[in-house]
Order: structure tokens, then sequence, then C-alpha cells
């Protein structure tokens, strides 16, 4: 029953309840296969992925006593492989990059989804129609007791958590005996035991045809694309036999009904519901309105009640359930500890009784309108997932017609006042069933012995920080060793670092090294990739490779007892790569949808624009700083590209290797000697990326990029900083503590707690040898963009200026840091972080261990000076990313430098 008021918005237009049908549109082209298939088709080609919603019609509702969960149990199954593949279909979704990719059963459909690249739309839909026409000969008695344990255990977490039992007992108490909504739709556990192979597979046959099946496909395709495909996959699946369907069944009680039941709970809940009409009636959408009014947020009359002005409860929650058959209007309240739960239900029924008076007012009808409309336009910025594809699905099985959600709208937009009190009168002022959850009683304080008249006891010592001290070694061929021995788990992790990550792209394909390493572990000479994955699972080993911006390295996390088999896995991904053009291909396609992908988010967008600008062009930071590349260099790229990476960077002459772990220097040493220390250098000289400094920008510069629609503007601002190798590098980091890397930063509480303007503003220092970005983030609601810009400013001012650095400040962000050392390097992961940073930066071997007097020895004047020497405002170039016909104007009025519009690659328009 439990939503939060967006989630009740959500659920409130996915039934097709919403408002100003004029300004919601989504284009669609509906036809249907002759075996009665029904296929919507909505094109929307800002990026080259296709989202698939396939929706059988078919849910807990048609499901028969004694027969329960079946739906349910049938979704797992469609996902364990069909007759003409035997891999499980996520696994393959997987390999193609896809996203959004699950299936979920409900009371009345059952529904699977993906959205995947477009090059993959053929793989998606030769899986979709193997699994739908192809899948009984899939399903023997193991894989059905195999999902059926999966289920049962889902079964059991669930009624396992706090109120875990609570909706069972609301359904079995609201609706009569017979009632298709009366179980859960996970089943009951007697009935999933009982459940036979012929059973299972005569719900396939009965409900799994394709005359009961819609199939929508919204994205990078158009109709004709589409009907040709679909024919092609789907067109010979049978119809499958006609479904008996019932119209409704409401079931509304007259009688208000009570129970009390004790659960392991920390609180009393009251939860309480009313049987309501089912979706796509005007009586719903008022009813939907009620509950926002009345419990859907902070603003509603019962939030406001009950937290604010009178805090008895901890939470309060009113929405809808909306189903086929019959809706659930449902209240559920957390009363806070200590409180008499009669009293909060004395107040609920105060305002329950004064809203069934006087209904709504005009204001609040109006507000939630405009909120639920909201939450529809931010949903349909995607095509899968919840977004379009979904929308337009709900509407054709539910109403014949995708575009049912204009009705929705319609009616949410003629509501009135006395609507939405008329179906109040009608529905929620009897007949509800009230469940009140009680603690599980039994448990008994001790006698109080702390003393708490003088509050917390001070703190005034911390635990010694425990760290291994370093011992160095080489391998025969001069690579270098460095351990920090750990030997409370039996796990050696290691790092085998290369100079050279996104910068040693200068003069190669943006996106070379991290597509280079990302290509280790898809084929050795020797080894495929599912070769390679299959040989890490039997070791119980991980091994992964990537870049950053400096540097490359392949990392393993391995058990002790196999670490000489992981090694020579480990050895043979990094000296014998395949490179082979059909692996190349593969993650080509994933490579491409996720640069796609980048260049429809804000952040990221933003992240690819700020550094050429700040670094100037043919800087080696002058790149995207994802690291991904460009769509035009990824698609140039070749194999011979990534073995010429591969042979002038992954190379011992380049490299280090840091370990941490249940292991001696003498050990590790000889091992990685067996493995690499016959590696020898190519006899091409090494080339190191030469990071040169970068002049500070004159004066302020700012970039705007239109994003038409966008509800928020993400700002982004950047200026040069010193590298993080400087002496004071714990200076700078706390100095930007108080700036913005903490929640309680200056910039955070001003824009957030303050200003209310953004849900978290930071600032960041992202790791660099050369010099590093100071960078600010703030996605900011749209109409306060240029005063987002201005605060955050100001703020870049006063620190150097009217409002320095605080002692209580600083003293705050160091006290912090030290309290934390203790539990800072906890795992061996986390002590192997710390080498690769002293090694990297070039700090002393003790850092770690002297690293408590290091932070206390800071002095507030160094951290004030940190603050001139990086926060400059002067030299900041900002970038937004947000709906230009809004925020233009507001920003170029600010007069805080030159102001250009570019697209998405940089290119200045204006």
């Amino acid at each position: 029953m439990r939503k939060t008021l967006a989630l009740a918005v959500t659920a409130l237009f996915a039934a097709g309840h919403a408002f100003a049908a004029d300004t919601i549109d989504i284009p669609y082209e509906k036809f249907q296969l002759s075996n009665g298939l029904t296929v919507i088709v909505h094109e929307d080609r800002k990026a080259p992925v296709v989202a698939l919603s396939i929706w059988y019609h078919v849910g807990s509702k048609d499901e028969k006593p004694g027969k329960t969960g079946f739906a349910h149990l049938f979704e797992h199954l469609m996902f364990q492989g069909s007759e003409n593949n035997k891999e499980e279909f996520i696994k393959e979704m997987e390999l193609v990059g896809a996203t959004d990719v699950n299936g979920t059963t409900a009371s009345d459909r059952t529904n699977y989804f993906e959205t995947v690249p477009t090059t993959a739309l053929d793989m998606a839909l030769w899986l979709e129609s193997d699994r739908m026409g192809h899948l009984l000969g899939a399903i023997d008695q193991a894989r059905l007791d195999e999902q059926r344990g999966v289920v049962q255990n889902e079964k059991r977490q669930g009624d396992n958590e706090p109120y875990g039992l609570v909706y069972e007992r609301i359904l079995r108490a609201s609706y009569p005996e017979g009632h298709p909504y009366r179980w859960e739709t996970i089943g009951s556990m007697e009935d999933l035991n009982a459940a036979s192979l012929d059973d299972v597979k005569q719900w396939f046959r009965d409900y799994y045809g394709a005359a009961n099946t819609t199939v929508v496909l919204a994205g990078d395709i158009d109709a004709a694309t589409a009907r040709e495909k679909m024919q092609k996959y789907f067109g010979a699946i049978e119809s499958g036999p006609p479904v008996a369907r019932l119209e409704s069944w409401i079931a509304p009680r007259s009688e208000s009904t009570r129970d009390v039941m004790q659960d392991r709970v920390a609180q009393v809940r009251i939860y309480r519901s009313w049987n309501v009409p089912p979706r796509n009636t005007a009586d719903l959408t008022h009813l939907q309105l009620a509950a926002a009014v009345l419990g859907g947020g902070k603003t509603s009359r019962l939030y406001e009640r009950l937290v604010y002005r009178e805090p008895l409860a901890d939470s309060v929650d009113v929405s809808v359930d909306v189903q086929e058959l019959s809706s659930q209007f449902g209240l559920e309240v957390d009363v806070k500890q200590g409180v008499d739960p009669a009293r909060v239900e004395q107040i609920i029924a105060e305002e329950w009784q004064r809203f069934l008076d006087k209904g709504p007012t005009e204001e609040e009808l109006k507000r939630v309108k405009t909120l639920a409309l909201a939450g529809m336009v931010r949903s349909l910025e995607k095509v899968g997932g919840r977004g379009k594809a979904r929308v337009l699905a709900e509407g054709q099985v539910y109403n014949n017609d995708p575009a049912s959600y204009k009705k929705g709208l319609q009616r949410m937009d003629a509501a009135t006042v006395a609507d939405v009190q008329n179906a109040a009168k009608t529905w929620i002022a009897r007949g509800d069933y009230t469940l009140v959850v009680e603690p599980f009683p039994g448990y008994s304080a001790a006698k109080q012995d702390a003393d708490r008249s003088k509050g917390a006891p001070k703190v005034d010592s911390f635990p010694a920080l425990s760290f291994p001290a370093l011992e160095r070694g080489k391998l025969r061929n001069g690579i270098e060793v460095v351990l920090a021995r750990r030997s409370s788990l039996p796990v050696v992790q290691l790092s085998l670092q290369f100079e050279g990550g996104y910068a040693s792209d200068q003069g190669r394909k943006l996106g070379t090294s991290s597509f280079s390493m990302a290509m280790l572990d898809e084929g050795t000479r020797t080894l495929d990739a599912l070769q390679i994955a299959k040989r890490q699972e039997e070791l119980g080993v991980g091994i992964s490779a990537g870049a950053g911006l400096d540097s490359a390295a392949v990392s393993m996390d391995a058990l002790k007892a196999q670490l000489k088999p992981s090694l020579a896995l480990f050895a043979d991904i990094v000296r014998n790569p395949a490179f082979a053009d059909k692996d190349m291909q593969r993650l080509r396609g994933q490579w491409l949808a996720t640069i796609a992908q980048e260049r429809t988010q804000p952040t990221a967008i933003a992240l690819r624009l700020l550094p050429p600008l700040v670094y100037g062009q043919g800087h080696p930071y002058a790149i995207p700083l994802t690291g991904t590349g460009t769509i035009e260099s990824i698609q140039s790229l070749t194999t011979q590209d990534l073995a010429d990476y591969h042979r002038d960077f992954i190379r011992p002459d380049n490299a280090r290797i840091m370990v941490a772990g249940d292991t001696t220097l003498e050990e590790i040493t000889r091992e990685l000697d067996a493995v690499l220390g016959d590696w020898k250098a190519p006899s091409t000289p090494l080339r190191k990326p030469v990071v040169e400094a970068v002049a500070a920008q004159a004066k302020p510069r700012v970039f705007l990029m239109d994003r038409p629609g966008s509800p928020q503007s993400l700002i982004l601002a950047g200026a040069t900083a010193p590298s993080s190798r400087v002496p004071n590098y714990l200076e700078i980091r706390t100095m930007n503590a108080v700036m913005g890397g903490n929640f309680s930063s200056r910039l955070n509480m001003n824009l957030r707690e303050d200003k209310h303007w953004s849900y978290g503003v930071q600032s960041v220092l992202p790791a660099a040898e050369g010099p590093r970005m100071f960078l600010m983030f703030a996605p900011v609601q749209t109409d306060k963009t240029a005063e987002s810009i201005g605060e955050m400013l100001k703020e870049t001012r006063d620190v150097n200026g009217a409002r320095p650095l605080t002692a209580l400040e600083i003293e705050q962000i160091r006290a912090g840091d030290v309290r934390e050392l203790p539990g800072r390097f906890e795992t061996t992961a986390a002590v192997l972080g710390a080498v690769v940073d002293i090694v990297r930066n070039g700090r002393p071997d003790d850092y770690v261990q002297t690293l408590k007097a290091r932070i206390e020895g800071q002095k507030d004047e160094a951290v004030r000076a940190a603050a001139k020497e990086v926060i400059r405002p002067d030299a900041l170039t900002w970038i937004v990313v947000g709906d230009l016909s809004k925020i233009e104007a507001p920003v170029r009025a600010l007069n805080i430098g030159e102001v250009k519009v570019v697209d998405g690659e940089g290119k200045v328009l204006r």
C-alpha cells in the first residue's frame, strides 16, 4: 500500500489519468499481424536505441483458487531460455549493452521490456519471439523446480520483512471468497509446491498467444521497418485461444471492519483501505486527486497536521492502487513511538470528515494537478523503462487505445472541487477496513546506568590507525613491486599500473586508451571472452581492466589458495590480447550506445564539453572527461589501433605492480616473476604524454547548450587547479570539503537547504598528475538557473573576501577526517587503493601511518591560502545545459562574462 507522492503520481499517469492533453503527445502507428498480435510503433530518433515492451494481458487475477502464483512463476520461467536459445535471456541482453531489462507481474498483466542499441534490435526481436512462440520444449521439471525455489525464497524474503504479511491480510479482508484480487500476485507456498509441469505448460498455452499480446517498439525505428521485422519474427506464432475476461468487480463494502496484528516492528502502523472503481473511470480520477490532497505529500492535509503541526506521526501516505476490476484507496500512517494511536486515528477521522464535508480547495486541486502533469512530463523523457513505451502499451492493453492517456488527462483537467468531493462521499465515507500493526511485545529495558544529564560522553582519543608497512621489490625484468601485507583475509589483490590513460589519446583517436583496456578481457590468443569469464568463475578471481586520466590498470582480486592459476590467467589477459574483430564490433556497438546516452544526459554532456574549453585544444586533458571518446573516433577505431596502443603503453618498462593482501614479498615476487618476469619491452621507444601547465582564464566565460523542455538546468563551472601531487594536497582537500565537498558545505547549504533550488550541489577536484580541475556541479530548477549561478559566484568570491573560511569550519573537517581514519582502511581494496595513491603521487611510504598527524597539523592560514590558490571566480568557465528559451536571457543579464551558445560537440552556434 505504501507509495511516495512521486510513485503515486507515476501510477496515476500510467493508468491514464492526467490533464492538459494538448500538451502531451506520443505519436504512434498501430497495426495488427494476421495472428492477432498488436504492434505499436513510436519513432524517437534522439538516441540510437529501441525500447521493446511486450505486454501479455494476463496476471494473477486470471488464476484460480488453489493455483495461485502461476503468472509470476511463469514470468521467471520466461527468462531461462527457449527452445532455440539455451542461454538465459538477461545474459544475452547484457552482451549487447541492453538497458532497463526486466519483467514484472501484476494482478492484470505480465510485461517484459528492454532497451537495446538499434543494431541489436533483430537479436532482441528474435529472442522475444523465440520465448513467445518456442518455449514449451525448453521447460522441464528441473527448470520448474529451480524457479519454484527462487520464487519461494522471494516470498520468504518479503514475508520476513517488517509489515511483510500485511498486504496478504488486507486483500483477504477486502475481497469476498472467489474474487480474483483476494490473493497476492506471488501466490501461496502451498500452491507453488503443488504446481505441476502440465499446469505450467497449460498456463502458457492459455494466455501467451499472439492475440493476447501487445508489443511496443519505441525509439530509433519507423513503422515500415517495424512491420517488416515483426512479421519476420512474430508472424508465424499461433494466436492462442480466446481469453474470457471479467469486466468489473468492485466488491464495494458498506460496513467498517477492523483488525489488530502484532509483528516484529519498531512502531505502530495504521492501515485503512476502501474498494473503489477500476481504472479508466471518472470516479477513480477524482479519487486519485482526493488521495493527493489528503495524504499525497508534505503539503497534504494529513501529512501537514500529523507530521508537522502536531508531530504525532513519522510518515503519512494516501494513495490509490489502480487495477482493472477494482482499485483500492489506501491510507498508511507510521505512529511516532510513545504516541497513543487512538489520538492519531481521531485526527484522521477529523480531517477525513472535513474533506467529505467541504471537499478540496481550488488551490489544493490546482496544485496536485500541476504536480501530476510534471510527473508525467518527466517520465516521458525515456522511450523504455517507465517511459513512453509503457504508456502506449498500457493504453492498448486496457483500453484498446494507445492514446487513452489523453482521455485521462482530459478527465483530470475537467475535475472540479464538487467532482472530487462527490466521489469521496460515494466511495470513502464508509466501508473501510482498518488494520493496526503493533510491535511484538515481550521485551523490557534494563535499569538506566548511563548518565545522560551531561550529554553524550566526549571523545578525547581515537584508535591508532593500523596500516602495514610498505615492502618493495622488483621482477627480473625490472618491474617494481610494492606490497602492503594484510593477512586478515585469505585474498590477494593487485593492480598492474601503466602510465598513460586518457591523456595518451593525444595524437590518437579519442577513446583509444579506454577502449583498448576494455578489450583486454574480451579474448586472448587462446581464450575467448566467455572462456575467460568461465575460468574466472572457476578460480573465484575477479580481473578487470580500465583507464583513467593519467593511467591504465589491470586489477586482480584472487583467493590465496588460487593465486598461482589466477596470476597465469591475469598475465595472459595482460600480455596476449586477441583484439579480435568480432569482439571489437560487439564492444563498439555497446560503446557507441554509451556515448549516445552521454549526449542525452546533462551531466555527461557538460563533462564532455568542459575540458577542451578549460585546457585548450591540443592539451592531453582537453578531451571528454568520461574517457569514452567521440562517435566518430570510436567508429573509426581499428584492431591495429588497439594493438598499437597495447604495444606503446602496456609494456613492462611502463609498469608498476601494487599488491595488498595475504602474501609475502618473496612469494608474490616469485609468482609474478613466473608469469611476467620474461616479458620484454618492445623495441619502440616509450612515449609518455607531456602534460603542460595551463594558464588561467583571464575572465569568466559562459557556454549554454539547449535541452528543450528540460525541467532542470545542469550548471558546471570549472577552472584549472594544482596537481594531486602538490605538497599542500591535504589543505586543498580540506578547503574543498568546506566549499562544496561535504553535505554541510557552503554551496550545498545555500542552494539545497536554504534556497531549495537543487537536490544537491557539490565541488570536486578529480585526481590528475598534471593540472587538475576545480569543478562545481549544480542541477537546479529551470526558473532559478541564473539566480543559482549568481549564488555560486557569490560563494566563490566570498570565500576569499567577505567570508573567509572560519576556524570552526576548518576544524570540523579536520576532526571528521581524523575520526574516520580507523575505518577508512578496513578492506584489502582500501589498502591497495592507498598503496596506489602513495606510489603514483610520490608520497612517502609511511604516508598513511603519519596521516593523522598530517591532518591535525594543517594550519588554518594554509587552508585559507589553498582557497586563494584554487578558487578563482574570474577564471571560471561555466557550462549550462537547459531549456534555452527559459534560461538564456536571465543568464546573459548576469553579465558575468561572454556568453555563447554551443551544440553537443562544443561547436559555437552563436
